[in-house]
């Protein structure tokens, strides 16, 4: 490991690379819900988000010995939790639905302010989203890819990511905003 970037999990992290299998019940916990949560985000089903998380910490830990240090552990776990995602999402042959710009419907953002919508809303508003257009919404919004990386990541066009991003955005408009007018 580099001294590139302080890990407050250092000692955790040599303890689970010689073997300690309390040591990696520890990270596991420490990580899991988290892990868990952008897995679910990512592919909406919790049979496949349980099955990706535990296959991501299956890797983490067979790849902990090469972890150089250059991030937190946290950070290189996230990024193996999506890899591992787009992975499995890429076998599923991912769809995007092709849309014009005249389809999308520009709302403020101030139309959603000042309603009471909880967090558990958002995330199953997200989870309800076209895959296509969850996939590219966590990336981009939560997880502050920037479209070009994403296009790169999907094999798609930088504005068939910008398309798929502002559709997702507008369904979770409109589907946060029949939420508060059902209230």
């Amino acid at each position: 490991m580099g001294a590139e970037t302080p890990d407050i999990n250092r000692e955790l992290i040599e303890q689970c690379i010689r073997g300690d299998r309390v040591a990696q019940y520890r990270l596991y916990k420490q990580y899991s819900t988290a892990m868990y949560n952008l897995c679910l985000r990512m592919v909406s089903d919790r049979s496949e988000a349980e099955d990706l998380l535990q296959e991501s910490f299956v890797k983490m830990f067979r790849e902990l010995p090469s972890f150089r240090g250059q991030s937190t552990v946290g950070a290189w776990l996230r990024r193996i939790v999506i890899n591992q995602c787009l992975n499995h999402i890429r076998k599923r042959q991912l769809s995007f639905v092709a849309l014009d710009d005249h389809e999308l419907i520009d709302t403020p953002d101030e139309e959603l302010t000042s309603y009471d919508i909880t967090a558990d809303d958002i995330h199953r508003a997200i989870l309800r989203l076209p895959e296509g257009a969850r996939v590219v919404c966590v990336l981009h919004l939560l997880e502050g890819y920037r479209h070009s990386d994403i296009a790169e990541t999907l094999g798609i066009s930088e504005s068939t990511s910008k398309s798929q991003y502002r559709r997702a955005v507008s369904l979770l408009q409109d589907s946060l905003t029949k939420k508060v007018y059902e209230k």
